[in-house]
């Protein structure tokens, strides 16, 4: 289905190349090189016209993306938007730095078409299930093969067996099962289960992952370590 993308790059070759496949692959494309001038305009429209997807390169002229990741973030028309923030930063911390940005994914240039065309498809199929499972009808109910987990209750369980976890991770695995596919920093998972900023050491954090993993049994390996990152859930519950 063809979606409509904003596409913040300064760098025209790039720009165009991008713009190119993802308008191959039947997908809206504008693209600005001037982050100040994107910004004006996303604050200017309805919410109807607004894009379903938003790619920005870090580094850009007058307005950075990591300015505007955080402005749309903040934003209510786009607070849930998804984006992929395109960087030549390839130190985890400064991978680290977008991702608290509000980014949902990133991809390092230089980067392999297909697999940023792949990024692409994933973030538009998480927002639409994100969108689906947020609508009022909708269950408080994941379910991830045996794996089944009532926010509700807030209980969890495998094959009807519940699971005896601790509130922290009870919290971490709804927050994995809510963003399917997306990056999760530990700064990012520090403040859902605490409820706000907290200081704590990474250590904090992989403690708490690696006492769900062992619970999770054999669904363990549904959290994947992103190495210098954080972690994530497959999206697709393998």
């Amino acid at each position: 289905m063809s979606k409509k993308i904003f596409l913040v790059e300064d760098e025209l070759d790039i720009a165009e190349m991008m713009k190119l496949q993802l308008e191959m692959e039947g997908h809206q494309v504008s693209v600005f090189s001037d982050g100040a001038i994107a910004l004006d305009l996303i604050q200017k429209m309805t919410e109807a016209e607004l894009p379903h997807l938003f790619i920005l390169d870090r580094m850009l002229p007058q307005t950075s993306g990591l300015e505007i990741c955080k402005f749309l973030r903040m934003y209510a028309k786009t607070k849930s938007s998804p984006i992929l923030m395109v960087t030549a930063m390839i130190k985890p911390e400064q991978i680290v730095e977008g991702l608290d940005a509000g980014a949902d994914d990133y991809i390092t240039k230089p980067f392999d078409m297909n697999i940023f065309l792949a990024r692409v498809r994933s973030l538009l199929r998480r927002s639409e299930h994100i969108k689906t499972t947020s609508t009022p009808s909708s269950s408080a109910v994941f379910n991830v093969n045996s794996l089944k987990v009532d926010t509700d209750q807030c209980k969890a369980w495998i094959e009807d067996v519940e699971l005896e976890l601790t509130l922290s991770e009870y919290k971490l695995l709804v927050a994995f099962l809510q963003q399917p596919g997306k990056v999760l920093t530990r700064n990012q998972l520090v403040e859902f289960i605490q409820d706000g900023p907290v200081h704590v050491t990474d250590r904090t954090i992989d403690t708490h992952v690696f006492g769900l993993r062992k619970k999770l049994g054999e669904y363990s390996k549904l959290i994947e370590t992103i190495r210098g990152v954080g972690y994530r859930v497959s999206p697709h519950g393998n």
